[in-house]
């Protein structure tokens, strides 16, 4: 019993209780824990193994401006905790690679490397690096599951200031635009919702829950297959167009009826 007193005496007995606590600690935390990295890229791609593939395209296409290991260069951002949906949502719309460098990258077709494959095998390899917002189920995505009168609702309260109406689209401030929503799938529209994507806000789910983004979905798609009773819908982006046609078309009219009855009286004098 003294010889166990006096062991909790020495000096380095403090140190030892410490080390043993935190070993425990960390092995207790190690087993209970899910492997995160592993789970968040089998979400994003259905295969976990697809990681190493993505990570030879990644090489291929994306190194020189991301870095070797996408810890960033003066070119383009890290990529580490974007998650798969961001990667999704740049390269099936073709935003990247970037053909050259500008205030917003466009809408272009992918190139011929980019198939769903692939997409799925670098939407992995990123996914392993850090995390962040994996792809959405088709459930999530299935308009036919949205109410469309509540996502406009949610899109009038939240998008309309960028995106017009309708999703025409608009300007913003230093050569950037909110771009149309016509030709943005089902799935890249939830995925800029959880990305955030260029001049876009990030509305994460304690925003807008999922069944709220399905809704805004659903109310999107809806909108694109509306007819315009009253003629053209001239582009659909708002006053601005209707104003100038009225003005423009207004004014040669009114010019031309003057000078059709200036010419009838003219006659009817002469």
């Amino acid at each position: 019993m003294n010889s166990i007193t006096a062991r909790r005496r020495h000096p380095l007995a403090r140190v030892a209780v410490v080390a043993l606590a935190l070993g425990l600690l960390g092995g207790g935390y190690a087993l209970a824990a899910p492997n995160g990295s592993t789970a968040d890229a089998a979400i994003a791609s259905g295969k976990a193994d697809d990681a190493a593939e993505g990570k030879s395209l990644f090489v291929a296409h994306c190194a020189s401006c991301h870095g070797l290991n996408a810890e960033g260069t003066n070119k383009a951002p890290t990529l580490i905790g974007v998650g798969a949906a961001a990667v999704d949502f740049q390269v099936s719309s073709g935003r990247m690679p970037a053909a050259d460098a500008g205030p917003q990258a466009p809408r272009k077709p992918r190139p011929d490397w980019a198939t769903d494959q692939a997409i799925d095998q670098l939407s992995a390899y990123v996914q392993s690096l850090g995390g962040g917002p994996t792809r959405p189920t088709e459930e999530q995505v299935n308009p036919a599951l949205g109410d469309p009168a509540k996502g406009g609702e949610l899109f009038r309260a939240n998008c309309i200031q960028c995106h017009n109406f309708v999703g025409a689209g608009g300007a913003l401030t230093y050569g950037k635009y909110a771009p149309p929503l016509n030709p943005a799938t089902p799935t890249q529209i939830y995925e800029a919702m959880v990305t955030g994507p260029q001049a876009m806000p990030v509305f994460n789910d304690s925003t807008i829950t999922p069944e709220q983004k399905r809704d805004m979905i659903a109310y999107i798609t809806h909108v694109r297959s509306q007819v315009d009773p009253g003629g053209s819908g001239l582009g659909r982006i708002g006053p601005v167009t209707e104003g100038l046609v009225a003005w423009v078309v207004g004014l040669s009219l009114l010019i031309l009826a003057s000078i059709w009855i200036t010419a009838k009286k003219r006659r009817a004098q002469a």
